[in-house]
């Protein structure tokens, strides 16, 4: 049975789950990944994979969904700690290349996050041809979605796709990291108003980063948040504020914040997110 996604432009729970059950699925390998796409979502699904960036291409004939995924490794945040926190601000550059030809119009001041723009350079290639030819097949609205690591992927593919002639419907996010500074976030705001969904569990620490110092921030979040569930625990980024000088981390904080990200790392995890939006639909 196909599962159909509303096409309103606006925050939408169901429109979420299914986003959501995308983005789970989208850890599985290829094979499993193309049952399970068959047989929960009713969609045909290819997956993109060029070295560690993976990404599937999933349709029926009232949708294509894009759907990235995070860290090979979700339980653990692997590779995560120097791209979010030890290397930040020298990861926030001007996009060069492809890339930078796609982004030139986001601005003279736009910065992205260098890590994450590579990553999604790898699998580019085979991602917009796969696309093109999934749009050739018949006009469908383009969702763009993936949880940590594929969020941040995932708006930043939603700017390239757009740039590249993809009509993309909306973006939904989980658990994602910041991309960009204020510039960019401002040029995502103008380009997809209304069309950019993060889901966040308030417990979930990895929204919150990367971050070059704990009192001024040169990186901002897309529009538009919206958050699950109660908090519980108290902000380690705060906690940790009152241990820095001048706001600036060292090493031996930087190693603690890592250890609160992943104390609470079952907040990241997609299986968290679908129970936090079918809260939200049974509420």
């Amino acid at each position: 049975m196909a599962l159909i996604l509303n096409t309103q432009v606006g925050r939408d729970y169901h429109n979420a789950h299914v986003l959501a059950t995308a983005c789970e699925i989208a850890y599985l390998p290829a094979d499993k990944g193309a049952e399970q796409y068959q047989s929960r979502m009713g969609m045909q699904a290819e997956l993109v994979s060029v070295d560690n960036t993976q990404v599937y291409v999933a349709h029926h004939k009232e949708a294509i969904v894009i759907a990235f995924r995070g860290s090979e490794k979700p339980n653990t945040l692997d590779g995560f700690k120097d791209w979010l926190l030890t290397n930040a601000k020298n990861f926030l550059v001007l996009p060069e290349g492809r890339a930078g030809t796609d982004f030139v119009a986001a601005g003279v001041g736009a910065r992205f996050h260098k890590g994450f723009l590579e990553a999604l350079d790898e699998v580019w290639l085979p991602l917009i041809t796969e696309v093109k030819r999934v749009v050739a097949q018949g006009n469908r609205p383009v969702w763009v979605t993936g949880h940590s690591l594929g969020g941040a992927l995932a708006q930043l593919a939603g700017w390239r796709l757009y740039r590249n002639f993809v009509p993309v419907h909306q973006i939904y996010t989980f658990g994602s990291p910041m991309i960009g500074n204020d510039a960019a976030a401002e040029a995502f705001k103008r380009t997809f108003p209304g069309k950019i969904f993060r889901f966040i569990d308030t417990n979930d620490l990895v929204p919150k980063l990367p971050t070059v110092s704990l009192q001024t921030n040169e990186y901002k979040h897309c529009l538009q948040e919206v958050e699950l569930g109660p908090k519980t625990v108290s902000d380690a980024l705060q906690d940790a504020a009152s241990k820095t000088v001048d706001g600036v981390m060292n090493a031996t904080l930087i190693d603690e914040i890592w250890g609160s990200v992943h104390q609470g790392v079952d907040s990241h995890l997609m299986p968290n997110y679908l129970k936090r939006i079918s809260e939200q639909l049974n509420s």
